[in-house]
């Protein structure tokens, strides 16, 4: 599958999109530093092989970007947070997502780890989620609650699906979310595009990485 976005292009594609959805874009926030936490969203081995069946394209392209905001909040002594959707071998919890994908990413297993380049460290808070929110049936909200977050900022895959359904949960909790338009991605650059417009326009202020570290220095 040939990828909508890389590394070369991203800035590039970034300034269309924000371009796109501008005139929905407006509810423009500066983040609370020390009650956020970022979520790095099931940026996993599964998703970012090119030989998997459910290889996310858009994904390469953003992991320079999370890497350069997992250390930012490292260097502000904030949270990291880490989802990997898994399920277990005998499919056990896969229940309509066992026939619905061609793929199914196992726990325990290579495939089911983050990328090496931004993987958790061992004091890190990992999710293990069976369902595209983050959310459901996890003890995320807990962990939020406990750390008295109120600003998440959100990166990883798939921009339409995991990232959104999180979204949408976390604003529901009250929660402000930052939706880094060039730290998530998707399979195509349609359905990229037009969950940062369904966000904008009703749970996110969809920004980009350079603005946001700029708000954190």
């Amino acid at each position: 599958m040939e990828s909508y976005v890389t590394a070369e292009s991203l800035k590039m594609k970034t300034r269309k999109w924000m371009e796109q959805i501008a005139p929905f874009n407006e509810h423009a926030m500066n983040i609370h530093l020390d009650r956020s936490a970022l979520m790095v969203v099931d940026m996993q081995n599964f998703f970012l092989d090119p030989e998997s069946p459910t290889y996310t394209c858009g994904g390469p392209a953003i992991i320079g970007n999370i890497k350069h905001l997992i250390a930012a909040f490292r260097q502000a002594n904030r949270p990291v947070i880490y989802t990997r959707h898994v399920h277990h071998p005998d499919g056990l919890d896969a229940g309509i997502m066992g026939w619905w994908w061609k793929g199914m990413c196992l726990e325990g297993s290579p495939e089911s780890e983050v990328d090496p380049a931004i993987a958790p460290l061992p004091g890190d808070k990992v999710i293990l989620k069976h369902r595209y929110s983050a959310f459901y049936n996890t003890d995320l909200e807990t962990v939020l609650r406990t750390l008295k977050v109120e600003d998440i900022v959100m990166t990883g895959i798939m921009t339409n699906m995991c990232c959104e359904s999180t979204t949408r949960d976390a604003y529901y909790r009250d929660h402000r979310v930052f939706f880094m338009a060039d730290a998530t991605g998707s399979v195509t650059e349609e359905m990229h595009l037009s969950s940062l417009l369904n966000l904008a326009f009703g749970f996110a202020w969809v920004t980009d990485t350079n603005t946001l570290l700029t708000q954190i220095s």
